[in-house]
């Protein structure tokens, strides 16, 4: 699906989505529980579904009990054999892989589709191996079986949180007590920290202790009946960089103690300038004088694509640094990032691990690909917002991984944009 956004301004109220970083820790450990949990949660996607069919297929149950509420019965008989399809969803394979292996059984065979064949799942995968679980296959379809054990795990700090979210829900379920050593500190520790949050919710106790991570095992998931899964900063961060860069707009339903680390762009409209307001669950964002600034995206990876759309409405050069690990998901998004937004008239440095941004460039319309990636479409969608004439988005129909609704929403904000 291709779409042609005519530039306008976005102005107004909407509410924040449902986290799919909190929906895919809440459906695993539902799954994993002693009693049937409700999950409240108003939005839907792609990559929760493919978790939810995944948690299914390994003998969870569920069912709507209305439009709002999921019910998850959990897994009660390990089916002896199941193929296990993740979408295109990097968090259902990671996490549930572990899981998989601590369950048991004669073959769990994990599939995906898109690019997560290609992504890499080492050292998680060898880690596995060595404590016990036979594995067949070193990347997409692979078959896992046998029973993995306790003890010590050691992973490098410079990986994807999701390994180590993956053991965090695998190894409570275990017989023997681990250790999760990180070799360095880890980058998006936040995610780490969201998950840690879910377990606790479901009574699981981990004690963090600098960069190791102690695990009891015989532990039981215990189900707090009712769970409302987040409103999500990600997918919000959209919103805050139009109100930026296009005319005010609030975002309701988000929460300020949330572990989500990608609330800071709060903190990073603030400084590059943009008039930020915080009321109760909303942020509002108007635009203000914006100049560039320098940004570590180690912890924030997913905010890169806004930030560098924002960027080049600033005065003056945005730097992002440490997001080298951007070029590893749905698609490598610092090029996809650079090639877009200089076939709009940007002026995008392409660096190792990160982006230059010259700001104050007058961009112009131009045909640019959505890369099968929701966060490249999205953040085309908000560079149109600052171009001369229409762009067309190809492959706009990624947004449905995590927000099938945005162009609804877009639209209804004031945007324009027509399906081809």
């Amino acid at each position: 699906m291709d779409i042609r956004i005519t530039p306008t301004k976005l102005s107004g109220t909407v509410k924040a989505i449902a986290s799919k970083s909190d929906g895919h820790r809440i459906l695993i450990c539902a799954a994993l529980a002693d009693r049937p949990t409700t999950v409240l949660l108003d939005t839907w996607s792609k990559d929760m579904e493919a978790t939810l069919n995944v948690v299914t297929a390994m003998g969870a149950k569920a069912h709507w009990v209305d439009t709002n509420h999921l019910r998850i019965d959990p897994i009660d008989e390990i089916p002896a054999t199941a193929t296990l399809d993740c979408g295109e969803s990097g968090s259902t394979l990671r996490f549930l892989f572990p899981v998989a292996a601590a369950l048991g059984s004669n073959g769990f065979t994990f599939t995906g589709r898109g690019k997560l064949p290609q992504r890499p799942m080492e050292p998680l995968r060898s880690e596995i191996v060595s404590h016990g679980a036979l594995c067949k296959g070193a990347m997409l379809p692979m078959t896992i079986s046998g029973q993995l054990h306790g003890g010590n795990y050691t992973l490098p700090g410079d990986i994807s949180s999701q390994y180590v979210s993956g053991l965090l829900f695998a190894l409570p379920l275990l017989l023997e007590d681990s250790v999760i050593h990180l070799a360095s500190k880890p980058e998006s520790e936040a995610y780490i920290a969201m998950t840690l949050s879910t377990l606790s919710q479901f009574g699981i106790k981990v004690e963090q202790k600098g960069n190791d991570y102690h695990i009891l095992g015989r532990q039981q998931y215990r189900s707090p009946g009712t769970i409302t899964v987040e409103g999500d900063w990600s997918n919000a961060a959209f919103w805050l960089g139009a109100g930026a860069i296009s005319d005010t707009m609030t975002v309701t339903g988000l929460d300020f103690r949330s572990r989500q680390g990608d609330k800071a762009m709060v903190d990073l409209m603030e400084a590059m300038g943009a008039e930020v307001t915080k009321k109760g669950n909303s942020v509002t964002v108007s635009p203000g004088s914006l100049h560039g600034i320098t940004i570590d995206a180690r912890e924030i990876p997913d905010l890169v694509p806004i930030l560098s759309v924002v960027a080049t409405a600033a005065q003056g050069d945005t730097k992002i640094t440490n997001a080298k690990r951007l070029r590893l998901k749905e698609c490598d998004r610092l090029a996809a990032i650079s090639q877009c937004l200089n076939a709009l008239g940007g002026n995008v440095v392409e660096l190792e691990d990160g982006l230059i941004i010259h700001g104050k460039t007058s961009l112009k319309g131009n045909t640019v690909s959505g890369f099968n990636d929701h966060r490249i479409v999205m953040s085309m969608a908000m560079a149109a917002l600052i171009c001369q004439s229409d762009i067309t988005v190809e492959g706009a129909e990624a947004v449905d991984k995590s927000y099938p609704t945005f162009f609804e929403d877009y639209r209804q904000l004031g945007g324009k944009a027509h399906v081809l």
